[in-house]
């Protein structure tokens, strides 16, 4: 469904509207009404503006960010990327308008359309097109001088978030235990049952970490990860040299081994596609001299980033049911327990 721009801007509550205006403005040249704009809701505070004049159709995406998140996107786009000589790989920012008040930043998109990997049935060209810029900026920047840079601005995806998680989690876990609410059978064997899930998280880690130290050193090394790797974060599209890759929405960008990344995008496709997806990266990753351990391990260590992952989304609704959202909490961690029992291993044992 379509609205008027000057619809949006009334109806919603996001702040930086007026801001968001007049860089609108700027981008389509003070010559363009920008009421005449259309919008079109993309995603939660993503949306597409369409723009006709009698010379065509300008199109741009915006997106309302929180600042620290909006600060790291920008980095990526402008710093990062670029520096290892990747700025067409990443986000197409074209600018950025922020809110007076500082509560908001809304970044400003070239629109490249909606084609992604996820879009369709995995067609061999295009996969094999993602999965050379994913590898091009994994390689690139393996010890790379801005590593450092990109883990205070972003994050750290390796052992630490594990841990400091699965910990976080844990005390969630006994914090909500220890509040003194009258819980039914089935939300105190719930939180049980979670708070096993943890200790066999931390238990498999331990064995693999100890693992790791006797015979994987070589292949596991550390470089900036999208962090939120979902084909739906790959932007495919044609141009005069073949077919093109953006990847979008580095909200998650950060530091840590390659396995975070690889297990959330492989899990995005049919398990029976993992393998020959998997061999693409390994044979691109083979033109910097680099490589990843064989499938065994690989399941380890994609284990380990879902478990982060898992844990992770265990912490906020303990939060929640801390600050009285009781009912709301306990359904989020419900829908968590299936996630954990949804966990396969992401390739066959002997493939890869």
């Amino acid at each position: 469904m379509h609205e008027a721009f000057d619809d949006f801007l009334r109806e919603r509550k996001y702040p930086g509207l007026d801001e968001l205006r007049q860089a609108v403005h700027e981008q389509l040249g003070s010559d363009h009404d920008v009421a005449a704009l259309m919008v079109q809701r993309l995603a939660a505070r993503v949306y597409r503006l369409v723009h006709r004049t009698d010379q065509g159709t300008r199109s741009l995406v915006v997106k309302c960010l929180d600042p620290p998140i909006a600060h790291r996107n920008l980095l990526v786009a402008t710093r990062w990327l670029p520096a290892v000589g990747l700025s067409q790989s990443g986000p197409p920012l074209l600018a950025t308008a922020a809110d007076r008040s500082g509560r908001a930043v809304w970044h400003i998109y070239e629109d490249l359309g909606d084609a992604t990997l996820a879009a369709t049935e995995p067609i061999l060209s295009e996969v094999e097109a993602v999965v050379t810029c994913v590898a091009d900026v994994h390689a690139r920047f393996a010890g790379h001088v801005l590593l450092p840079e990109c883990r205070l601005h972003g994050g750290d995806f390796g052992t630490y978030f594990f841990q400091s998680n699965t910990q976080d989690a844990v005390n969630g876990i006994a914090s909500v235990r220890s509040l003194g609410l009258a819980l039914s059978t089935d939300r105190r064997e719930l939180l049980e049952r979670l708070s096993d899930r943890l200790q066999s998280a931390v238990a498999f880690q331990s064995v693999t970490a100890l693992d790791h130290e006797a015979r994987w050193s070589p292949y596991v090394w550390e470089t900036m990860l999208h962090g939120d790797l979902w084909t739906s974060n790959t932007l495919v599209f044609p141009d005069e040299t073949g077919i093109r890759v953006r990847l979008i929405d580095w909200d998650h960008a950060a530091v840590g081994p390659v396995t975070y990344d690889l297990s959330t995008f492989l899990y995005r496709f049919p398990a029976h596609h993992r393998t020959w997806i998997l061999a693409l990266y390994r044979d691109a990753l083979m033109d910097f001299g680099r490589a990843i351990p064989p499938t065994a391990e690989l399941n380890a260590y994609f284990t380990i980033a879902e478990y982060s992952r898992l844990a992770n989304r265990l912490i906020w609704p303990t939060i929640a049911i801390f600050e009285g959202l009781v009912d709301w909490g306990f359904e989020e961690l419900a829908r968590i327990e299936d996630w954990f029992g949804l966990l396969e291993p992401v390739l066959p044992d002997g493939e890869g």
